[in-house]
């Protein structure tokens, strides 16, 4: 499947984009593909986000569970300050 990741703030500036196409069926796949394509600072700072898929949260669900429907758009939300 193809969908759309968004990357926020810590995610953002370690991926070098805002946004970027993806090729995958689970969010375990899209998050490594996307780590070999951006290297470890983004590795570092996946570890540490969480994530909406279509809007709604993954919360604490295994990564390799989280199935992405077509066309899902991903959001990488880093830990934000102050809140």
């Amino acid at each position: 499947m193809s969908g759309l990741i968004r990357y926020w703030a810590a995610a953002k500036a370690a991926a070098g984009t805002a946004e970027e196409p993806y090729e995958g069926d689970v969010l375990a796949e899209v998050l490594a593909a996307a780590v070999a394509r951006h290297g470890a600072e983004l590795g570092a700072v996946v570890r540490r986000s969480s994530f909406l898929v279509d809007g709604a949260a993954v919360g604490r669900r295994a990564h390799a569970d989280v199935v992405l429907p077509p066309g899902a758009v991903l959001e990488v939300l880093p830990p934000f300050a102050g809140g």
